[in-house]
């Protein structure tokens, strides 16, 4: 048996002059334009979570669409103008509110801007709704037991919201209701 030893390199292949620089270069760019479009996407469907979370708490914090037969109001005037109940009064029942009272405010609060909204915890809901009738009024929870809400005319009184502003308030809302 005979070994033979080979002490002799095998020759070695001569290089084709090709750098690995750009190619790796190259990938590298690739990999980062995919990453960064990764991340946008990523990105994006995030924000249309949060708008979507979004539109469904506005729906849910959003005044409910009251049939105003459901609503009981006493009108109370707190300003120097006689009357101003009976005409704001009269303008609710036309549109259908149930108006129990009407008197001058003997409450001894002042009130200041275009009124005020009185209301026990029942009644929260109905005076969200006549937010939407009378704009920019103020809120004055207290600890009544019924739903029946008092709307007491302020100074800055001017008018009422008309039927197609309130409707147009609560359109966006049935809209955003559906999608959630």
């Amino acid at each position: 048996m005979t070994v033979t030893l080979r002490t002799e390199r095998p020759p070695v292949r001569p290089r084709s002059g090709r750098r690995p620089l750009p190619p790796l270069i190259f990938l590298l760019v690739l990999a980062v334009a995919a990453l960064a479009v990764w991340w946008y996407v990523i990105r994006q469907e995030k924000q249309q979570e949060e708008e979507q979370q979004a539109a469904c708490e506005t729906v849910e914090a959003a005044p409910p669409s009251l049939d105003p037969a459901t609503v009981n109001l006493r009108v109370f005037n707190a300003t120097d103008t006689p009357g101003l109940a009976q005409t704001v009064a009269s303008a609710l029942q036309e549109r259908g509110f149930v108006v129990d009272e009407i008197a001058n405010d003997s409450s001894g609060r002042e009130v200041t801007g275009v009124g005020e909204l009185r209301h026990g915890p029942r009644g929260t809901d109905a005076a969200d709704y006549m937010r939407l009738v009378i704009p920019d009024i103020g809120d004055y929870p207290d600890t009544r037991a019924t739903a029946q809400v008092d709307v007491v005319v302020g100074p800055e009184f001017t008018t009422l919201a008309t039927p197609e502003a309130i409707a147009a308030a609560l359109a966006p809302v049935e809209d955003a209701a559906a999608a959630c």
